[in-house]
């Protein structure tokens, strides 16, 4: 398992689509002797075969085949920052660093909050939905 052995990127499905200003496609990376490829490797790899900016290339969704050796994946190659972030769903441009992720309480606790507000009514809801203080 050699983290320096060479990879081989081949793309099939290519479009470029205006409507959305980028070009997408289906990408084949062949990689024997490595368990898998990152993706900051991959953007690396496909922003000088596209000549692009490596933070224009979005990649998603690869699947490693079985016995290794092979993944296949989807990727983007935006023409501008602008339509990538008009376009790109917001988890994505978290991950690629354009969006800041916005901290939010667990979905059991929002939920917990929720129905311990349902058994009030008024101003008294705003205290329900506090946590509890727990008493010794």
């Amino acid at each position: 398992m050699d983290p320096s052995a060479p990879i081989t990127l081949r793309t099939r499905k290519f479009i470029t689509n205006r409507l959305l200003a980028r070009r997408q496609f289906v990408v084949d990376v062949l990689h024997p002797g490595r368990p898998n490829v990152s993706k900051s490797e991959l953007n690396e790899k496909l922003a000088t075969i596209y000549k692009s900016d490596k933070t224009r290339v979005v990649t998603f969704g690869f699947r490693t085949h079985f016995g290794g050796g092979r993944s296949t994946g989807f990727a983007l190659v935006y023409d501008d920052e602008a339509s990538q972030k008009k376009f790109e769903p917001r988890y994505r441009l978290v991950r690629s660093g354009l969006a800041t992720k916005i901290e939010k309480a667990s979905r059991k606790l929002r939920k917990e909050r929720k129905n311990r507000s349902k058994k009030f009514r008024g101003t008294k809801k705003s205290k329900a939905a506090e946590p509890q203080k727990k008493a010794k």
